[in-house]
C-alpha cells in the first residue's frame, strides 16, 4: 500500500544534494516547485490557532466540558500540546495577548493534581530564560497561585513542579526574587528540604544556591532560620545531587561568614566523603571533582585547616588541571537557564530536520 502524504526520502535527498553549496545552481521546475510547497505545507500548522483553540478549552467551565465528554487525561493531553507550542519564545509571548495565560494560571487551582502539575509545568516552559513572560506572569499575579502550590498542595509532585515555575519565573529577574523573599519563600525553602522527596529537595536546594549567589546578605537570612543545620544533614544524603547540593549551598555560606559548630556528625559526614573518594577510580575521581572541591573547601572554612584529599592530591588546585573547567553537576538535575527543545512527533520531527536544508536551498536556488 502507497504511503499517505510527502515522500520524506526524497525531500532529504533533494534538501541535501541543493544544500551542499558545490552544485551549480539553477531555477526550479514548475513541477519542483509545487512538490517542495506542497511538502513544505502538508506538515505545516497554524500554532497561534491551536492556542486559540486550547485557550477556549481552557475558559470553559469543568461541568461543560465533562458533559462533552472531556476528561482530566484529555485536559493533560492537551497541556502537554501547549507545552510544545510555548517552548517557541514567540509563542510564549503571544499566549497572553490571545487571552490564554490567565486560564493557564487558574488551571494550577485545577482540582486534579496531574492537571495542577502540568499546568505548572507549562508555567515554567513559559517563563524560561524569558524576560518578556517573567513580566507578564507578574503582572497577571502569577507568583501567589504558585507559592500556594509550593507551600500547601497536598501533592508533593505538584509542590515540586511549582517550585521549579517559581525558580524559571524569578531567575535573572529582580522584581521576582523580592516577590519570593517577601512572601516568606525562604521558609517554603526549608520545608522543601525537610521533605522526604528527593526531587523537591534537588530543586530547592539549586533555588537556595542562585538565591545566595545573587544576594549575599541572604546568607544572614538562612543562618537565622537555621538552613546550615539542614543542609549539613542532607550533606551525607546518598543521592549524590542532593548531596553535592548541600555542600554547595554551604559553601556560599561559608564565603560570607563561619559560625562555630559543634556538629561533630557534618565532620564525620566529610571525614566518609574523604575515605569514600580516596578510594575511588579514577573515572569515578573525574565525576566527583566538584564535589571534592567542596568537600576539601568545606573542610579547610571550618577547621582551618587542608584536608586530607588535598594531601594525597585528589583535589583540582586552580592551575593544576589546565583549564578545565569543573563539571556542571547541577545541570544534570535541575532545570536548564536555556528553554529546552520542543519535543516533536515523529512526522513533525523529520520536517523540522529537513526544513532547514529545504528553506536555504530553496532561498540559494530561486
Amino acid at each position: 500500500m502507497a504511503k499517505e502524504g510527502p515522500s520524506w526520502d526524497g525531500l532529504l535527498k533533494w534538501s541535501i544534494a541543493h544544500s551542499d553549496g558545490t552544485g551549480t545552481t539553477r531555477k526550479l521546475s514548475e513541477d519542483d516547485r509545487k512538490w517542495f510547497m506542497e511538502a513544505m505545507q502538508a506538515q505545516t500548522i497554524d500554532v497561534v490557532k491551536r492556542m486559540k483553540e486550547i485557550t477556549l478549552v481552557m475558559k470553559t467551565p469543568d461541568n461543560i466540558l465533562e458533559e462533552q465528554g472531556v476528561t482530566a487525561t484529555d485536559l493533560e493531553d492537551m497541556l502537554d500540546e501547549l507545552q510544545e507550542h510555548v517552548e517557541s519564545i514567540d509563542m510564549a509571548n503571544d499566549l497572553h495577548s490571545i487571552g490564554g495565560l490567565t486560564p493557564l494560571l487558574n488551571y494550577l487551582k485545577n482540582s486534579h493534581a496531574n492537571i495542577r502539575a502540568k499546568a505548572a509545568e507549562v508555567v515554567s516552559t513559559i517563563v524560561q530564560n524569558n524576560p518578556k513572560s517573567q513580566q507578564l506572569v507578574m503582572e497577571a499575579n502569577g507568583m501567589e497561585p504558585l507559592l500556594s502550590k509550593f507551600t500547601s498542595d497536598d501533592d508533593v509532585t505538584v509542590r515540586t513542579k511549582a517550585l521549579g515555575a517559581i525558580s524559571s519565573l524569578i531567575r535573572h529577574n529582580k522584581p521576582g526574587i523580592q516577590a519570593f523573599r517577601l512572601s516568606n519563600g525562604y521558609s517554603a525553602l526549608k520545608d522543601a528540604l525537610s521533605s522526604d522527596n528527593v526531587r523537591f529537595q534537588r530543586k530547592a536546594l539549586n533555588l537556595i544556591q542562585y538565591l545566595l549567589q545573587e544576594n549575599p546578605s541572604d546568607c544572614n537570612v538562612v543562618t537565622e532560620l537555621g538552613f546550615p543545620r539542614i543542609m549539613r544533614h542532607l550533606a551525607g544524603s546518598e543521592d549524590p545531587e542532593v548531596r553535592e547540593g548541600a555542600l554547595s549551598g554551604l559553601h556560599e555560606l561559608s564565603k560570607v561568614e563561619i559560625r562555630e559548630t559543634e556538629d561533630e556528625k557534618f565532620k564525620q559526614v566529610l571525614q566518609d566523603r574523604i575515605n569514600d573518594i580516596s578510594v575511588m577510580s579514577l573515572d569515578d575521581l573525574a565525576a566527583v571533582r566538584e564535589e571534592r572541591h567542596l568537600v576539601d573547601s568545606l573542610w579547610t572554612a571550618y577547621y582551618n585547616e587542608p584536608s586530607a584529599l588535598r594531601e594525597k592530591g585528589l583535589v583540582v588546585v586552580a592551575g593544576d588541571d589546565d583549564d578545565a573547567q569543573p563539571p556542571d553537576v547541577a545541570s544534570k538535575v535541575f532545570e536548564s537557564p536555556l528553554r529546552p527543545p520542543a519535543r516533536p512527533s515523529s512526522n513533525d520531527e523529520v520536517f523540522d530536520r529537513l526544513q532547514s536544508y529545504c528553506v536555504l536551498s530553496l532561498l540559494a536556488i530561486v
